[in-house]
């Protein structure tokens, strides 16, 4: 097999699929049982599942595909994975907050990226029992059933995974004219969400980690959704500082206008800051 086959490629997902199931089931072992917890420097939660589920990862993968890079939330990260063409980008458990509070809104998150773009996808939540897979070109499932996003053409009854009250917030250009839908903790889960034709548009305006949706973007790709960063650009993978800044996915049709307000509030945010400042 050559590394860009068909029979390759669906190898890559297979593995994917095969180890986020059982990392899941490493997860649930401590689900609800208060395992050890501590911060990390900036303040995030990080628990004895996260660890248990990125060590098994890494000790399959590296065995699995010894060629391939390695970029993981709870590993240490090395410029090495910059001279390798394929890097596996996993979070061990996307959503931890939710995990530690006996919530379900949280996924073990493992994507294969090849020469910057995300080619193979899983997404596992455990404990709603979802199975998220995209492969390149292979569209996208859940739990083996063929998804893809709603549709909608315009904002009226947009769904969005966000908090009732930002709906109305002064720092749109208008409230949007939907409604809010559960916003699990994971960012993986609720690009999925868009994927699933559970809800329309998803936005964040803070710089994310990569693993935080390098699965999710392939997942919602290939149900038919678009995505890009704040700016509008694509997303791109295993750059030297791993960083997508901002998010707006959404239906092809509001894509343009989803990006347009996710715009429009951050000028309105650096505006307040300006003004503080002064």
């Amino acid at each position: 097999m050559t590394p860009h086959s068909p029979s390759a490629r669906d190898a890559d997902l297979a593995l994917a699929a095969e180890i986020a199931a059982n990392a899941g089931r490493i997860a649930m072992a401590h689900f609800g049982k208060s395992p050890a917890r501590w911060d990390k420097e900036d303040g995030s939660p990080v628990c004895a599942a996260d660890m248990a589920v990125n060590d098994y990862l890494k000790g399959v993968i590296t065995a699995a595909r010894p060629d391939d890079g390695w970029l993981s939330e709870e590993s240490a990260d090395s410029a090495a994975r910059l001279e390798r063409r394929r890097v596996w980008v996993i979070d061990p458990i996307d959503g931890t907050r939710d995990f530690l509070r006996g919530r379900t809104g949280w996924a073990v998150s493992v994507a294969l990226v090849e020469a910057g773009t995300v080619v193979a996808a899983v997404l596992n939540a455990p404990a709603q029992d979802r199975l998220y897979a995209a492969g390149v070109g292979r569209g996208a499932t859940l739990n083996g059933k063929r998804l893809a996003v709603s549709g909608l053409a315009t904002l009226e009854g947009v769904r969005l995974p966000i908090d009732q009250p930002n709906l109305t917030a002064a720092f749109w250009p208008s409230p949007w004219p939907g409604t809010a839908v559960a916003k699990p903790n994971s960012l993986a889960l609720r690009m999925a969400m868009l994927a699933a034709d559970e809800a329309d548009a998803w936005l964040e305006g803070r710089s994310i980690a990569e693993w935080d949706v390098a699965a999710a973007s392939l997942i919602l790709a290939e149900a038919g959704g678009v995505l890009t960063d704040r700016h509008g650009a694509a997303l791109a993978f295993n750059q030297p500082q791993p960083v997508i800044h901002g998010i707006a996915a959404a239906t092809p049709a509001l894509h343009g206008e989803v990006l347009a307000r996710l715009d429009h509030a951050l000028k309105a945010f650096a505006a307040r800051r300006r003004g503080l400042a002064a």
